[in-house]
This record gives C-alpha cells, structure tokens and sequence, in this order.
C-alpha cells in the first residue's frame, strides 16, 4: 500500500510538469504499462493489458498521449531529477555519463530507424540509437537529457515519417510501393 501511495505522489509530481491536467490519465496509463510483465512495451499491447475490455479506446488515448499530446521531454527529465536527484549520495563523488544506446527495429516506420551499429546486437542492424547524459553516484544513475541520433537521409521528424509511410502505402503505380520517398508537401 505504501508503494502505491508513493507511485501516486509520483505520479502526481511528474504530472505537474505535462502543462494540462487532462495529460495525467495518460501518463499514469502509460507509466504503468511500462512497469507491466509485458513482453512488448508498446502501446497497443499496453492498452490490452490495462483495458481488456476497451481496448480499442485505450490504444486511441495511450497514443495520443505519446504522439500528439504537447507535453515536454525536458520538463519531464527535470521533474524526474527533481524527485531522484536530492535522494543521490553523491559524498563519494558523482559522475557524468554519456551513452549511446541502439534499439533493434523490425521496420523502418519509426523516426532515426536505419542499419546502423547496435551495440545492444553487436553489430550492424537495423535500429534506433539514442545518445544519453548521465548523472551518476556509487548507489546509481540518472538520465538527464537525451536525444535520438536523425542518420542523414532518413526522415527528421515524426511528420516527415507519417509522409513516407503515407507515400509508401498508396503512392502507385505497385513497383513505387516499396521505395521510400520524401515527399515535397
């Protein structure tokens, strides 16, 4: 019980930071499909497992928290190290830490997906790669910023791959289908 009580004033304190209070719902909601035993941490295996019922729905809101919703990356990090931060021992010292980390992709849907080294693979693959700042103590770490790696000519922006996805999908004739291309509008 003390646990759900401090998850929910965590909740509460992250939610400060999202600039609306319609927002907290969906970061509750997807905060706790993260913590969920699932094998996919996306957010239609996520709404399933919250809402088995209302499935459908549930996807609709999650997604529209994690894509569409205006809420700030930073504010967020700065909330986190807000709550994280003053509980770090830094009396041995403290470090900073930067990373990067590649996530093995299936498709090439997503925004920074290319065949790129993937050290969580080993080698060249098809991936995402993120590059992370630290802040580090004998106890633990802290990311406090973090910022995905855009390879050169693959699409920038969420948009940009909206429109490639779009283009790829109902661009004709068939033989243009399976070329991505970067659409002018």
């Amino acid at each position: 019980m003390k646990d759900l009580q401090e998850f929910e004033r965590y909740m509460a304190h992250l939610g400060e930071g999202l600039g609306h209070a319609d927002r907290q719902g969906g970061l509750r909601g997807y905060c706790t499909g993260l913590m969920a035993p699932l094998k996919r941490k996306s957010v239609e295996p996520m709404a399933a497992h919250l809402a088995p019922s209302a499935t459908r729905s549930r996807h609709q809101s999650l997604h529209h928290f994690v894509a569409d919703s205006a809420w700030s990356d930073e504010q967020m990090l700065l909330r986190v190290a807000q709550w994280v931060v003053p509980a770090m021992d830094f009396s041995d010292g403290g470090w900073w830490i930067v990373d990067d980390t590649g996530f093995p992709k299936q498709g090439r849907h997503s925004v920074g997906v290319a065949r790129q080294y993937c050290g969580m693979l080993g080698k060249q693959d098809n991936c995402q790669v993120a590059v992370s700042v630290s802040l580090a103590c004998q106890a633990g770490s802290l990311p406090v910023a973090c910022q995905l790696y855009l390879p050169q000519g693959g699409p920038r922006t969420c948009r940009d791959a909206r429109r490639l996805v779009f283009r790829k999908r109902w661009s004709s004739p068939p033989s243009r289908r399976l070329r991505w291309r970067r659409s002018s509008t």
